[in-house]
């Protein structure tokens, strides 16, 4: 029988948020998944752990019913109930613990397991209409989002597609070949039809870096320095385009001035690089109309990220690098996206002062840190969709202490038992994107996704729309989202923001949101009221510890990571089969990663005695972990490279990763520091 073909999108936290075509085999499985060749961003292409996707929904493990604990927190002892019950015991739950503290004592805790913009903003409904305590979503974008936006002013930039018709493409801060695919489809597009270079800036040898032409391998959260050497070399030799500078920034002259002293032999002490790959790499981009910088995240995840990304953001600004299509630089286009959010998140119930938390901080709020729970109570309930903070969270010993409270209700809403669920009181079984309504936008391209439901929900499986809706009702919300089918709120949002019909986005699967060349490349001006780029964006009115960064685009030394008793600075970007802690317990993903390692330059190893594959153990005052030696020389002395998030299991003891990462409030406003952890080693 030839199976049906259907089409949708990728749910996971990526930016390329790929459109799908899936096969359907019957009305419980799904066959091969694909890229959808309509598609002018996704182009057919998606990344192998996706197109393993039948393997994720139809795992073995996946949750089928409601679970309520029987043993001791964390033991995995839990008894089948039904969803009366178990719904039931929530609601009771959050009753009781709002009676008792109030109903800033609940708090609905999310994140990126399902980018779907219904799946996902339920929670936001109900947290609104019965006050409970905000969640400040930082974890992933605080550093870079800060960073961009305050030269900026919105997220918006070149055309992605526009790499096809670059001659240079300057991936910086982002493993593309393992997290975005699709950027390197169109970095192929130019390569063969302008022969294009490629040059990737990256603190390690990663797959993308395999394929450039050049690997720039600065010490993490240098960047900031490269960038101020390279437009100090464009005033130098006059490739700084003042004209468009007196037009279209703040404070060119400051810039220049301050510039002055950020020479390519000051960079070059920072940074590990030579004076002559500075001068180079300068060279080549100034020299190159069509230059286009792919940004990603990586280089925010440190102390100093926000203000690594603001002087990256800085330098073809200096060039004028905007008039011409393949250039300029791109981080995300979530701008561009004109949502009318009031319906799925409930916005008009919104209460004022009610008490807001860090996502990220989650293990001091727990643990009943005072500037982060405020004035108000305890956190005593809690319920949890779309996220392992077990696993993803920082200060991992802290979170585990927090969920291991006897005072702490907690109800996971997951498809897998992860750690965070082990620590549940009930647990729920969630559908995958297959098997729910969703809708979807990509912050790596320029286009809206519908996603219908394909396949019947695996077991007695619930969509978080649908769980949510349940609770709301047996908590007294009145909100008339939580009587709508997640389609009719999808079909309400179009209407309301004026993009097309339900039924059209059915038929066409997708919709291009994007603006004019002139939006894209700023040529009508930046997003503020002058229309100028901020070189001088006014950290002080940005976060509350602005004032501790530079005025002016620099490299900004932050206090704490590497020390004397500290002395490696320890980066854990993502690996290729992973994303987060989704697909680490799919047979195909584990058997491609094998087992967590350390990457080690070799003089390092040498030093301390280890040989590739010896055991070695990392660890700060936070905690320590054992993983396996994969002897490198792609990086700088001194840098260690964790490639995860691997299962808390996979590792001795049981902690993972993240129990090294500090959960500080980076400058100005928050994110987390996931490459600039201080670390001492030992081999053996």
């Amino acid at each position: 029988m030839k199976p049906e073909i259907h089409f949708s999108a990728c749910p996971h936290d990526c930016p390329s948020t790929c459109a799908l075509v899936v096969e359907k085999l019957d009305d419980n499985t799904i066959g091969r998944v694909s890229g959808n060749p309509d598609n002018p961003y996704t182009a057919g292409v998606i990344c192998a752990k996706v197109a393993r996707y039948a393997e994720r929904t139809h795992h073995p493990e996946r949750l089928t019913v409601p679970l309520k604990r029987t043993g001791p927190k964390g033991s995995g002892q839990f008894t089948e109930i039904s969803w009366d019950e178990a719904l039931d015991t929530v609601a009771d739950a959050f009753k009781k613990a709002t009676e008792k503290h109030g109903p800033e004592t609940v708090w609905p805790y999310s994140y990126g397991g399902t980018m779907g913009l219904v799946q996902e903003g339920g929670l936001e409904r109900l947290r609104h209409e019965m006050g409970y305590s905000i969640m400040r979503s930082t974890t992933c974008g605080g550093l870079v989002n800060t960073g961009w936006l305050a030269g900026f002013g919105r997220k918006i930039g070149p055309d992605p597609r526009e790499m096809a018709e670059a001659d240079l493409i300057i991936i910086w801060g982002t493993n593309a070949v393992s997290t975005q695919v699709n950027v390197m489809t169109h970095v192929a597009r130019a390569k063969k039809n302008r022969n294009a270079k490629v040059v990737v800036v990256d603190p390690y040898e990663n797959p993308t870096a395999k394929t450039a032409d050049i690997h720039i391998a600065l010490r993490p959260g240098t960047d900031g320095a490269l960038a101020c050497a390279m437009m100090h070399i464009a005033f130098r030799d006059g490739y700084a385009d003042r004209d468009y500078m007196e037009k279209y920034t703040d404070v060119p002259g400051e810039l220049e001035t301050h510039l002055a002293a950020k020479t390519p032999e000051w960079a070059a002490e920072i940074t590990g690089l030579s004076v002559r790959e500075i001068e180079n790499l300068a060279e080549v981009y100034f020299k190159t109309e069509r230059a286009y910088i792919r940004l990603g995240f990586g280089l925010s995840r440190c102390r100093n990220g926000a203000v690594n990304v603001h002087a990256v953001s800085s330098i073809p600004v200096v060039a004028g690098k905007w008039k011409v299509p393949g250039s300029g630089i791109f981080f995300d286009s979530g701008g561009i996206y004109h949502l009318d959010f009031t319906l799925i998140h409930g916005l008009e119930n919104k209460r004022a002062n009610v008490r807001s938390i860090d996502h990220s901080r989650v293990g001091p709020a727990l643990t009943g840190n005072k500037a982060d729970l405020g004035d108000g109570p305890p956190i005593t309930a809690m319920i949890i969709q779309g996220t392992n903070p077990m696993a993803i969270a920082p200060e991992q010993n802290k979170v585990r202490a927090g969920f291991a409270r006897e005072d702490l209700f907690l109800c996971v809403h997951e498809q897998f038992m992860t750690e965070t669920a082990m620590m549940a009181d009930i647990v729920l079984p969630a559908t995958t994107f297959v098997e729910h309504d969703d809708f979807y936008k990509g912050g790596g391209h320029t286009f809206l996704h519908y996603g219908p439901k394909i396949i019947d929900a695996v077991g007695q499986s619930r969509s978080n729309h649908d769980v949510i809706c349940d609770l709301a009702k047996r908590l007294g919300a009145k909100h008339r989202g939580f009587s709508m089918s997640a389609n009719d709120i999808i079909a309400e949002t179009f209407e309301k923001s004026g993009y097309p019909s339900l039924d059209d986005m059915r038929q066409k699967h997708f919709y291009d949101c994007a603006e004019s060349f002139e939006n894209h490349h700023f040529l009508n001006g930046f997003n503020f009221p002058d229309g100028k780029f901020r070189f001088k964006p006014g950290w002080e009115n940005i976060g509350p510890r602005g004032s501790e960064l530079p005025a002016l685009p620099d490299h900004y030394v932050a206090p704490g990571g590497v020390d004397d008793d500290h002395p490696f600075r320890l980066v854990t970007p993502p690996a290729r089969n992973f994303l987060n802690t989704s697909f680490n317990n799919t047979p195909s993903s584990l058997k491609r990663e094998i087992r967590p390692t350390l990457q080690i330059h070799g003089s390092d190893a040498k030093k301390y005695g280890i040989n590739d594959g010896d055991p070695v153990t990392i660890g700060n005052k936070l905690g320590e972990v054992t993983l396996f030696a994969k002897i490198v020389d792609g990086a700088k002395p001194g840098v260690l490279v964790a490639e995860g998030i691997w299962q808390n299991a996979a590792f001795n003891g049981g902690k993972g990763i993240n129990q090294l990462v500090s959960a500080e409030v980076a400058a100005p406003n928050g994110g987390v520091v996931y490459h600039d952890n201080g670390v001492w080693l030992k081999g053996g």
